[in-house]
């Protein structure tokens, strides 16, 4: 018997209240739940489906064990015999999910998850944090990809990420949307991708001298370097790197990175310098508090920058840092299900998403047939607890993420005010919905 709770306890509290009290009264025909976004972030054209691997890494894994049903009794002070329904309590059902990467829009599913209802109810909380969360960054580097305009675009986001798994999860979706590399050597390593970095401005003033920081860097580093060259006066540390590289010997994939000030005025004295000193293979990297709207007004300005390093603003999803996203069920042993609460209704019954070309997508119930020409998004990815194939793989997710970008309308695009498409509704949906609500209000009208 283990004496660590697993990660079934990675939950709120009404969801294990619910569960136990679903468990003692026999509730447990199949229940259906669906995960979508109510309302779009401001300034958001489109988002990116993220989070479905760790989730259902979770949904493999979940079980209560006996060390957790201790800690529930402990939790709220209760007997422990009374929380014993939930014990051995595991995920048994089906997930039918949009593949990470795609693009999806308010209102559609991005999973739904059917199965016996305490198991479904359990695990909304983890779902939900992995699904908002992921969905929200990765919408977010999608942007700064865009405003690059085919520029590299680096990840720098660890020092300040909600905590190491997030750092993590940054690193992981820049890859998935087309980011060039991470500063975060730890999942570089777990996930394949580019490890990229420079040096600290500490590192220049440990010297005293740039020159001499420089050339130490580069006894080191023997390989293509890039310097930091804003520590004291930039021009004269772009002056100072100029002379050492030529010195070196060192030009093809160098480079000079600027992190303050205006990124846009400096890069071009940066140019003339490395040019006059016959450098202009040396490109220049520009940080320091970049996201895609700063991004954008750089490349729209002509900016002679090559990559961009983006940190804070993009790992935190700092202008729109969570997406409005519930999880509602919608059927319940063979009955359709709907929520009515002001500015919270849900459709009711499972549904497909079907797309057509240009992002012309159309919310069904699940078993309508496909339209001509339109291909359906939510994929059968977990039966019986288990995934029906191997995980996806970050280059799937990219791949699907470039080609629903080459899809999406310009409008949708735009860095500054886009206009986010909206999901047409199904026929049968919508008669479906509105029968439910005529049922729902007659029965409280009694």
């Amino acid at each position: 018997m283990s004496d660590t709770t697993s990660g079934a306890l990675v939950t709120d509290l009404y969801e294990v209240t619910m569960a136990l009290s679903y468990l003692r009264e026999r509730m447990t025909a199949p229940a259906t739940f669906g995960l979508f976004v109510r309302t779009p972030p401001p300034e958001r054209g489109f988002l990116v489906a993220a989070g479905l691997e760790p989730a259902l890494d979770h949904l493999s894994a979940v079980r209560v064990t006996e060390a957790d049903v201790a800690a529930l009794a402990a939790v709220l002070d209760r007997p422990r015999a009374d929380l014993e329904p939930l014990l051995d309590l595991r995920f048994t059902g089906e997930v039918r999910a949009v593949p990470e990467g795609r693009t999806v829009l308010p209102g559609e599913p991005l999973l739904e998850v059917t199965a016996p209802l305490p198991e479904a109810q359990l695990v909304e909380s983890y779902l939900l944090n992995q699904v908002c969360h992921q969905t929200a960054v990765a919408s977010k580097a999608a942007r700064c990809v865009l405003a690059a305009g085919g520029r590299p675009v680096v990840d720098f986001a660890l020092r300040r990420t909600h905590g190491v798994p997030a750092g993590a999860q940054a690193a992981r979706l820049g890859a998935m949307v087309g980011f060039a590399g991470t500063s975060n050597v730890a999942a570089a390593a777990a996930y394949g991708l580019r490890a990229v970095g420079t040096m600290a401005h500490s590192y220049v003033e440990a010297f005293g001298d740039e020159a001499e920081a420089f050339r130490a860097f580069a006894r080191a580093h023997p390989g293509p370097v890039t310097f930091l060259v804003d520590t004291y006066d930039t021009a004269g540390g772009v002056a100072v790197a100029a002379r050492v590289l030529s010195e070196l010997g060192l030009h093809e994939g160098c480079a000079v990175r600027l992190d303050s000030g205006d990124l846009g005025a400096l890069a071009v004295t940066a140019r003339r310098i490395l040019d006059g000193a016959g450098l202009p293979d040396v490109r220049i990297t520009a940080s320091g508090g970049l996201d895609e709207y700063g991004i954008d007004h750089l490349v729209r300005s002509g900016a002679p920058i090559d990559v961009f390093a983006v940190g804070t603003l993009v790992g935190v999803a700092a202008d729109a840092p969570f997406v409005d996203a519930a999880y509602k069920l919608v059927a319940y042993d063979g009955r359709p299900m709907m929520k009515l609460s002001t500015g919270k209704v849900s459709a009711p019954g499972a549904k497909q998403i079907h797309r057509g070309p240009g992002l012309t997508d159309t919310i069904a119930l699940r078993d309508e047939p496909a339209p001509p020409g339109t291909e359906p998004l939510l994929r059968t990815v977990m039966t019986d607890g288990r995934r029906t194939g191997p995980p996806g793989t970050l280059a799937g997710a990219k791949a699907a993420f470039e080609a629903d970008l080459a899809q999406l309308p310009p409008a949708a695009r735009r860095i500054r005010s886009p206009r986010m498409p909206t999901a047409a509704v199904s026929e049968r949906l919508a008669r479906l919905t509105a029968d439910v609500r005529h049922r729902i209000e007659q029965r409280i009208a009694r």
